[in-house]
């Protein structure tokens, strides 16, 4: 949901126009850099004063933070409708879609053809919407989860070679 406010948020007003600028390999490299740092920063996390847990929890919320604008960074550009057109475009879609429905009951309804092909274009345009709602929602968490889930991998992976290996000495 962050990612889709963040994109909506730079979309209508441009206000994360400075910070989605065109430096993508700087923010990949910090959430690199952040990703990789991050099992050796936390993993005595509890046993530490909260003097110390305060800039590793820093820490990782700039990493998910990074993560979210590098996101957001690269769905931009495929938003190819600027906001000023977007009332326009729409009209023209929902016109066009009623159009092609009420178009194919037109022999076989007759004067009832208008009415079914209201109720089918409004079907097909409330699906439509849904879906890419859905599809809004789902796919950068979806990416999120695959990034958790590979930082997870590679937490485990430092701690039984590395930092276990550290702590048996």
């Amino acid at each position: 949901m962050l990612v889709c406010g963040c994109v909506m948020l730079s979309y209508f007003t441009g206000q994360l126009s400075g910070i989605l600028g065109e430096q993508r390999i700087l923010k990949l490299a910090l959430f690199l850099v952040l990703f990789l740092i991050s099992p050796f920063i936390s993993f005595r996390y509890y046993r530490y004063p909260l003097w110390v847990k305060i800039p590793i929890l820093f820490a990782e919320v700039l990493k998910y933070f990074v993560m979210t604008i590098l996101f957001t960074t690269w769905v931009m550009p495929f938003m190819t409708v600027s906001a000023s057109d977007l009332q326009l475009s729409v009209v023209n879609f929902l016109n066009k879609t009623l159009e092609t429905s009420t178009k194919m009951f037109a022999q076989s309804a007759g004067t009832f053809s208008t009415v079914l092909g209201v109720i089918t274009g409004g079907v097909y345009v409330v699906f439509l919407f849904a879906v890419i709602l859905l599809l809004a929602v789902m796919i950068p968490g979806t990416v999120f989860l695959i990034v958790k889930l590979v930082q997870y991998g590679y937490d485990k992976l430092i701690s039984k070679f590395i930092i276990g290996n550290l702590m048996d000495r």
